[in-house]
C-alpha cells in the first residue's frame, strides 16, 4: 500500500468522522424545572427527517406534599406517580435542520397519580377540623400543542424551552375522604385546560 493510498483512506476516514459528528440524530434531556415538585422528567427525541422529529417523555414522581403538613402529628398528603407524553415535532427554522430552531409540536399524555396519607376536613357547623385518611388515585388523559424553541451547543450539548395550552381529561377514585380533582397539584375539579411548559437540558449524540 503506497503514501497516496494510506493518505486517501486516512482523508475519507476524517470526512466520515467530522459527517457523523456533526449528524446528531438523539437528545437525551432532563426538565430543569420538575424537581421542584418532586418529580424527575426525562425525554428522548429522534429526528425523522430535515423538517421533523419524534419526543417521548416520561415523568416519576415520588412522594410530593400536597399539603406540605398541617401539623405536628401528620405529614399530610403524599402524591407518587407516573407519566408518558410523545409528541410530534415540526421544525419551522430553514436555516437549521431538525432538532434546531423554532418548532411546533402536538402532543399526548397520559398520567397516573396516587396520593396517601391524611386530609383535613372542615366542619361548617362546629368550626372546626377533622384529620381523616385518605387513599386516592387519579387517571388523566388528553393532549395540546406546544411552539418552542431547540439550541444545539457544539454540536452536543441541547437547551430547549416551550409553551403551549393543553387539554386533560381525568378522574378520581378515593377510598376515605372525598378527594377531588383539585387535591392534585395541577389539576382542578371544573377546568381541563391548562397550560404546558418546561426547559430542558441534554446531550445530542
Amino acid at each position: 500500500m503506497n503514501c497516496s493510498t494510506i493518505c486517501g483512506l486516512v482523508a475519507a476516514a476524517a470526512v466520515v468522522a467530522a459527517t457523523q459528528a456533526q449528524a446528531q440524530t438523539n437528545v437525551v434531556k432532563i426538565d430543569i424545572i420538575q424537581p421542584i415538585v418532586n418529580t424527575a422528567a426525562l425525554s428522548f427525541e429522534h429526528k425523522l427527517s430535515e423538517t421533523s422529529s419524534f419526543q417521548l417523555g416520561v415523568s416519576v414522581t415520588a412522594n410530593y406534599r400536597e399539603d406540605g403538613g398541617f401539623n405536628y402529628y401528620s405529614e399530610g398528603r403524599k402524591t407518587s406517580g407516573f407519566g408518558i407524553m410523545p409528541e410530534y415535532r415540526f421544525y419551522l427554522s430553514e436555516k437549521h435542520p431538525a432538532m434546531e430552531g423554532f418548532y411546533v409540536a402536538p402532543f399526548l399524555r397520559f398520567q397516573h397519580l396516587s396520593q396517601k396519607g391524611d386530609y383535613e376536613l372542615y366542619d361548617p357547623i362546629t368550626g372546626g377540623y377533622s384529620r381523616r385518611k385518605v387513599d386516592a388515585t387519579l387517571n388523566a388523559f388528553g393532549g395540546g400543542v406546544v411552539v418552542g424553541r431547540h439550541w444545539i451547543f457544539k454540536q452536543r450539548f441541547s437547551l430547549d424551552a416551550q409553551l403551549g395550552p393543553s387539554y386533560m381529561v381525568s378522574g378520581v377514585s378515593s377510598d376515605g375522604a372525598g378527594v377531588d380533582k383539585d387535591s392534585f397539584l395541577g389539576f382542578y375539579d371544573d377546568i381541563n385546560y391548562g397550560i404546558r411548559g418546561g426547559v430542558t437540558f441534554g446531550i445530542a449524540f
